[in-house]
């Protein structure tokens, strides 16, 4: 089929899909990071508990969740296509996978304290991430749901549902633990437990007002219809969800065994400022990821229409966008970050030593802003194209075989430290980096059919 006329990428349209898409991902690093703010006062190990719990918490989140997002990718071709109704089914397929997903995180909970034990963390910090972990994966699914059925709207070209319901989640959070982490009106205060039911409650708060959305009999862009749900659109939507959500899974899962393993040898300390450390980059890393979000929502489109021409462009615009979010960030955790590191201080704590390492690894941070920034533009423009197994293969190979042993042998057998903690973060981030600009530059994405042709009826 030849191309078709598509308007050329501007700043300005990716600005208005992208903010929607900012400030959503912006409210879910705030409710880690509010975990996190609310629980420092209660001691160091409570807080290096609950940190390291939503990290284990969030790599367990990331197959659904990271499946669910090529709903956005199929809405946003079918949408370029201008088969809204048959658009419309796959956000159903998004929300069979939340309920399978809920199903294993119920499972996966009686799991947790087996997982946890393999670690070898300091009793009370094993103990606390124990209850934490067990208690956030009661609400994966509805994590998962809320995931999907926005990456649906998305993929439509309406980023502002996610929005609402992520502020919608974030003050729910927040509200929760208010009241379930201290002592307040008349509760006794449950610690790392109640942050744990804060964040569950507000996600399945975030999917009942999700759900309230998506079920209206009037849809915006799609009409009201039978759902016709097709066993061949759920595994077309699997066969190319899949490989994103092992992508994600398998990385960050790299990623986790690296700071319960390499990072916890360190000790108590170390391992609360890293996981600080990675909780104030989720504040810049959000963002960023929202803007790639909203180039591949324009990328979609773009392919949906045949206009292969016009996907550089976008691509191009996207990255550029994203470096100077990133590079503005580093240039803030280099400048000031023990005043960044200072707001996790334990209250009652005199000793600086968190601060001090944690504004060392803020500091080499800085480093690999830009880097990920082009992670994020160019894995969100191949994950749009339908590309996800080649990404997928080539992030586990650098996550297993390169950044795993390279960071094991700095630590542990050469006893690098801190330093060589940061250090090996940075190598497997720009090689990464590389990886992916090299597979969107050799253009193989063109030759993928993500949506295939309708089927006849």
């Amino acid at each position: 089929m030849p191309e078709t006329g598509a308007p050329p990428a501007s700043l300005r349209a990716l600005l208005t899909l992208a903010w929607p898409i900012v400030l959503a991902r912006a409210t879910q690093a705030v409710v880690g990071f509010t975990d996190a703010l609310m629980v420092a006062p209660l001691g160091e190990a409570r807080l290096a508990a609950t940190t390291t719990g939503s990290l284990n918490f969030v790599a367990l989140l990331l197959l659904p969740m990271g499946t669910a997002f090529i709903v956005q990718s199929f809405a946003s071709q079918l949408r370029g296509r201008g088969e809204l109704g048959r658009a419309r089914r796959y956000g159903w397929y998004g929300l069979c996978l939340a309920a399978f997903a809920g199903v294993l995180g119920v499972l996966a909970s009686f799991g947790v304290p087996y997982y946890v034990t393999w670690f070898g963390f300091d009793p009370e910090v094993e103990r606390h991430a124990d209850e934490y972990i067990a208690i956030r994966l009661l609400g994966l699914g509805a994590a998962v749901g809320v995931e999907a059925v926005g990456n649906w709207y998305a993929g439509l070209g309406n980023t502002r549902v996610s929005m609402l319901i992520g502020v919608l989640i974030m003050v729910a959070n927040v509200l929760g633990n208010y009241l379930l982490i201290e002592p307040r009106w008349g509760l006794p205060g449950y610690g790392v437990a109640g942050a744990a039911w804060a964040s569950v409650g507000a996600s399945c708060l975030g999917l009942v007002a999700i759900l309230a959305l998506f079920l209206r009999p009037k849809q915006a862009g799609a009409a009201p219809q039978a759902l016709d749900l097709r066993l061949s659109e759920w595994w077309r939507m699997l066969r190319f969800g899949l490989p994103t959500g092992l992508n994600w899974f398998l990385e960050f899962g790299a990623f986790v065994l690296f700071i319960n393993v390499v990072v916890a040898e360190l000790g108590t300390t170390a391992l609360a400022a890293f996981n600080i450390v990675m909780q104030i980059n989720s504040i810049s890393f959000m963002p960023a990821f929202g803007i790639g979000s909203a180039g591949a929502i324009l990328v979609g489109e773009a392919i949906g229409r045949r206009a292969l021409d016009r996907v550089w462009p976008i691509v191009r615009l996207t990255l550029a966008t994203a470096c100077t979010w990133m590079a503005s960030a580093g240039a803030l955790y280099f400048l000031a970050p023990a005043t960044l590191m200072a707001v996790f201080q334990p209250e009652g704590v005199t000793s600086t030593t968190l601060v001090s390492v944690g504004a060392s690894m803020l500091m080499l941070s800085a480093l690999w802003q830009v880097f990920d920034a082009a992670n994020m533009t160019f894995s969100e423009a191949l994950r749009a194209a339908g590309d996800t197994t080649w990404p997928m293969l080539a992030r586990i190979v650098t996550a297993w075989f390169v950044f795993t042993p390279l960071a094991w042998a700095a630590v542990l057998v050469f006893d690098g430290g801190v330093t060589a903690v940061m250090v090996s973060v940075i190598v497997y981030i720009a090689l990464l980096a590389v990886v992916l600009a090299l597979r969107f530059a050799s253009g193989r994405w063109r030759q993928i059919d993500l949506v295939g042709e309708p089927e006849l009826i």
